[in-house]
């Protein structure tokens, strides 16, 4: 409960900034961090605009399970400068590391899934720096159904390009 106040405290904090204004990015490449044990939690992100309200992000999660996922994003403005707010779906194929009980042999099992997002985007004015904010509901839909829908998550991102 700590977690999700703090992260609205600091969305609120963001919006209550009136000295930065909207600036476009093209690319953008940083670390999303996640708040639960999705199957793409900590994750590297690289996000790519294809035009000037769509973008592609792909999310590489290392260790275990060790993911690599992408989701294809709508951005709308928001009425404060530099502030949107996007959706968009995906999929991705994870690899889960399981160990047999009675051999002691592990083995590493492929999970393939749908994901969806949404959330709020922040773009600085005079630095090149990006926020988001995101619910990240998943569905393992092959080896082991499950659906995880308690994934927020918080990416912070290097931008460049315009």
């Amino acid at each position: 409960m700590k977690k999700i106040l703090f992260v609205c405290l600091f969305a609120a904090g963001i919006l209550s900034l009136n000295t930065v204004h909207a600036q476009d990015y093209k690319t953008a490449l940083g670390v999303r961090l996640s708040s639960s044990n999705a199957m793409q939690n900590n994750s590297v992100s690289f996000k790519q605009f294809i035009s000037a309200k769509t973008a592609i992000e792909g999310l590489l999660t290392f260790g275990d399970p060790l993911a690599i996922g992408a989701l294809l994003e709508f951005h709308k403005p928001l009425a404060a400068a530099g502030l949107t707010y996007f959706y968009g779906a995906g999929g991705y194929i994870s690899f889960i590391k399981n160990e047999n009980a009675i051999t002691r042999k592990t083995s590493t099992d492929p999970n393939f899934g749908a994901q969806g997002v949404i959330g709020l985007d922040y773009k600085f004015n005079n630095i090149p720096l990006n926020l988001s904010l995101d619910w990240k509901p998943e569905l393992n839909i092959i080896s082991d159904i499950n659906f995880e829908p308690a994934a927020i998550g918080f990416t912070a991102r290097f931008t460049f390009g315009k």
